[in-house]
């Protein structure tokens, strides 16, 4: 059984960054990883995958070139770097994780490939 823990939520002004966590107990070795996030009112969305060892990425083009999404495997960890959010980045962001293998552009936005959740950390950007 894996479990998921996000951190490093919180309330932050426009042009500003967070680091985002997740912290996996369990075995995640040879797992995808994803971030996603839900907005007040929408539905949750892709948001970056990252590969089992860290050599491939994958990003939703709203963040692309602002989020980058890295992992440590000695520390079970993910990590989503967040530059220059703007207020439309508000939302409760979720990691998750996957067994899938192959290219993570075929897969990584669907969220039924991917089988452990977090509960969520909340991130608020202030305009």
């Amino acid at each position: 059984q894996v479990q998921l823990v996000e951190s490093g939520g919180g309330l932050v002004q426009a042009g500003g960054s967070l680091r985002l966590s997740c912290a996996a107990s369990g075995r995640t070795f040879g797992y995808v990883m994803g971030w996603f996030r839900q907005a007040p009112g929408k539905e949750r969305e892709f948001v970056a995958a990252i590969s089992w060892n860290g050599d491939n990425t994958y990003y939703a083009n709203s963040v692309k070139g602002r989020f980058t999404i890295s992992r440590d495997n000695a520390k079970n960890t993910v990590y989503l770097q967040m530059n220059s959010l703007e207020p439309e980045d508000t939302a409760v962001y979720n990691c998750a994780g996957s067994p899938r293998v192959g290219s993570l552009r075929g897969y990584a936005p669907r969220q039924d490939v991917y089988d452990y959740w977090g509960q969520g950390t909340q991130v608020t950007v202030s305009s």
